[in-house]
């Protein structure tokens, strides 16, 4: 084996203990802001119904309507993959289970919304449809109808429709509370925020229900929705998302791009409104950079080009839909918009074919690098975790099942998560 290296030292133990000691701050607030990724399984969308329109058949219906729509448009594995692009070895597999996925779970995330989408007759029928919303919500969650997520959007914290927001907010959980408590997929989203003190009155306004309840400190969060250029860039200069994040004091759960708002916001032409525009790209450029690490999730937009009309019109919007998707996947936006049942099939076809293009890729690099033998490229641990997150996150909404994961991994779901870290919550995944 050789000589034995004799092993010396200068510096005494009380010099490392000094400097441990002057970073004991640091280490607690790295910690504090930076705790990772909570490791639940994050929905591939979100789907919003303004509150006048949502009801106890509507997450069946819009799978109901997405079938239709294929049935119509494409109503097989071909010409589907024809339509998008899709390569023939693709083609089958994306499509049976885009299919499988729309008769079993086709919403992932449904926001009831109160906001942009929604026109009351009057406040009291607001106060009617929010505590109907709250009634359906919780039956579905009993009897097994409901998506893995679901929640409200309410009216801002401007002072117009403060009050208003509030009250909504109140009567709706207020209304869960009654009807058997908060579900573990509740998601309330806060729109048009411009200044961090709004995100504070919000956890504010939290606090208070829990504490009227009798709920744990932070039982409940929310996300944040970016909508308007002071919310990327503060009056002087600071990205003001950032401090958002740390006004939320941990109750932040995600921060969702908004198109639209955020793109007439900066006077960008209604034509050239898109995910793809370039002011939205620096706007979730800053989100995803100020989220990093923080355990706070960045979702996409939407689009507004709906998949309606002949088979032609529909064709054009999926494939506008399909590539919009695939190319926020690629940007590390796991997460999107969906406004019309018709986006739902182009949505998990994109999520499908992502996931599953690069699955025997990712799989092989980390069986590689979890029986440290040699291959084409040369992985690190952070490499490695991306890789496990990469396959979870497929298993997690139906693109890739555990069987073929395993097999060609070598690894257990349990072997998954200890690359990725921890995963807290939810620990089912829907591939069999």
């Amino acid at each position: 084996m050789g000589q034995q290296e004799k092993v010396s030292t200068s510096l005494a133990g009380a010099v490392s203990e000094g400097i441990s000691a002057s970073l004991a701050p640091v280490d607690a607030e790295l910690e504090r802001r930076y705790p990772g990724d909570p490791g639940t399984r994050q929905p591939v969308h979100t789907v919003y119904v303004p509150g006048d329109a949502f009801n106890e058949g509507t997450i069946r219906s819009w799978g109901d309507q997405a079938l239709a729509q294929l049935d119509e448009h494409a109503p097989d594995a071909a010409s589907f993959a024809a339509v998008l692009g899709l390569a023939d070895e693709l083609a089958e597999p994306v499509y049976n289970r885009v299919r499988a996925k729309l008769e079993r779970e086709p919403v992932e995330d449904l926001r009831v919304d109160f906001e942009d989408g929604y026109r009351p007759a009057s406040s009291a029928d607001e106060d009617e449809t929010a505590a109907r919303a709250a009634r359906l919500i919780a039956e579905a969650y009993a009897n097994g109808t409901a998506a893995p997520h679901m929640g409200i959007r309410t009216k801002c914290m401007e002072a117009p429709v403060r009050d208003r927001g509030i009250r909504t907010l109140d009567i709706f959980l207020t209304g869960l509370m009654e009807h058997g408590g908060l579900p573990d997929g509740l998601v309330l989203t806060l729109p048009k925020v411009t200044y961090p003190e709004q995100v504070t009155a919000m956890v504010r306004l939290l606090e208070a229900f829990e504490k009227q309840h009798g709920l744990d400190a932070g039982r409940l969060g929310f996300e944040i929705q970016i909508e308007t250029s002071q919310s990327i860039l503060a009056a002087d200069g600071t990205a003001a998302v950032a401090r958002m994040i740390d006004a939320a004091e941990g109750r932040a759960t995600g921060l969702h791009y908004g198109t639209f708002d955020y793109s007439a916001c900066l006077g960008v032409s209604a034509a050239y409104q898109a995910s793809d525009h370039p002011a939205a790209d620096y706007a979730k450029a800053v989100m995803q950079v100020a989220a990093a690490g923080t355990g706070v999730r960045v979702s996409d937009g939407s689009t507004n080009v709906l998949p309606v009309g002949s088979t032609a019109k529909v064709h054009d919007a999926w494939r506008l839909h399909y590539g919009l998707t695939r190319r926020a996947l690629a940007r590390a936006y796991y997460q999107g918009w969906d406004m019309h049942p018709g986006h739902i099939p182009t949505r998990y076809a994109a999520v499908f074919a992502f996931y599953r293009e690069g699955f025997e890729a990712a799989a092989a690099r980390l069986a590689a690098y979890a029986k440290q033998t040699a291959g084409d490229i040369a992985d690190e641990p952070a490499t490695a975790k991306a890789l496990a997150g990469y396959l979870l996150r497929g298993l997690d909404c139906g693109a890739l099942d555990v069987a073929e994961v395993a097999r060609l991994t070598g690894l257990t779901l349990a072997g998954l998560e200890g690359y990725a870290g921890p995963r807290r919550g939810d620990l089912t995944t829907t591939g069999e």
